[in-house]
């Protein structure tokens, strides 16, 4: 599937919408449109409800891909993202990367 049909599947909120969104996560890396989708992505509030575990959601996990991908672009829109989220859902996120601030995270995604 391409990356918009990707999107799509996470925004209609398709049953396999985290397996989509983990598709275009891995993407990001080489893959400039996919990153711009998964920026975009990040906004939604299904996203930023949506939990993996304890406090992880489906969009912190697709800002933590955008810093792993540690390209200029992808580390802007990690930003972006981040800073659209609530003050304490930030909090918490930092809290879980174990950073004072969004630009000393530099996760690894295995």
């Amino acid at each position: 599937m391409d990356n918009a049909e990707l999107a799509r599947m996470v925004e209609a909120e398709h049953p396999y919408r985290g397996r989509a969104l983990f598709e275009l996560n891995d993407r990001v890396a080489t893959d400039d449109d996919a990153v711009t989708k998964v920026a975009m992505l990040t906004r939604l509030t299904s996203l930023r409800r949506a939990r993996l575990f304890d406090r992880v959601s489906l969009a912190w996990s697709a800002i933590i891909a955008l810093l792993a991908a540690e390209t200029t672009n992808a580390r802007t829109e990690a930003y972006a993202a981040f800073r659209a989220l609530d003050p304490e859902e930030q909090h918490d996120m930092l809290d879980y990367l174990e950073v004072t601030a969004i630009e000393e995270a530099h996760p690894r995604i295995a």
